[in-house]
């Protein structure tokens, strides 16, 4: 196992089925560009990237397996299945759903111990101040605030939860990841100042369709604006 040793960014490398870059070794080359860049740890997603990236990056992976399941809304690691195949793949660490729902917490105790048993470390994927409590009670490693915007009782804001992790701060003494909407380093800077440990950033850095987006379609406006008065042409 490969403990996180120091402060600072974590690169989620995760592509899914349909998305432009999923497959073959380029999450592998991903986390590598991410290692040249300096970050400290790769986050991935499934058995594959993770069982490839552990092989050639040197640096702490903290491993999920995303998975839909009919009429539930839990996705990231959410059954012990899931868990054995990232334990299985080599992740460092595991991470999984530890929101308030569908008696997540009575289900999530076992997969705890699973991870515990395998030697691996644990993280809770939380969306609220009363999860990341929650978590650290039943035993977790460490606390994110991944979900956070994405369960419908949480703040729903454009920008990352700098807020959540000041408060998580101030009462856990585990560590604490910020991770969702980063968009920017001076985002990371105020995380770190808030309180986190370690800031995860994913899209901003490899989701090439999703940073064309962004230009593409702030210039897009300013064409049809500027075209519609004649100044385009």
């Amino acid at each position: 196992m490969t403990a996180l040793m120091k402060r600072g960014i974590i690169v989620s490398c995760q592509a899914l089925p349909g998305e432009p870059l999923y497959g073959g070794n380029i999450m592998v080359k991903m986390a590598y560009a991410a290692l040249l860049g300096g970050a400290v740890g790769i986050r991935t997603n499934g058995p594959d990237d993770i069982t490839a990236i552990k092989r050639e990056i040197p640096l702490p992976v903290i491993g999920l397996f995303k998975r839909n399941i009919v009429n539930s809304d839990i996705f990231i690691t959410p059954t012990l299945e899931e868990v054995a195949a990232v334990v299985a793949a080599g992740a460092d660490i595991v991470a999984m759903d530890v929101t308030d729902r569908e008696n997540r917490y009575e289900q999530v105790q076992e997969l705890l111990n699973y991870v515990h048993r395998a030697g691996r470390l644990a993280m809770a994927d939380i969306s609220t101040f009363a999860e990341g409590v929650q978590a650290e009670k039943l035993g977790f490693d460490y606390v994110s605030t991944t979900l956070s915007g994405y369960t419908p009782y949480s703040p729903q804001q454009l920008g990352p939860d700098i807020e959540l992790v000041g408060r998580l701060n101030e009462m856990l003494k585990v560590p604490i990841f910020m991770e969702g909407k980063i968009a920017r380093p001076e985002e990371a800077l105020l995380a770190l100042e808030a309180g986190a440990q370690y800031v995860v950033v994913g899209s901003a850095i490899t989701r090439p369709k999703s940073i064309t987006e962004s230009y593409t379609s702030v210039v897009s406006s300013w064409l049809n604006e500027n075209i519609w008065r004649g100044e385009g042409e």
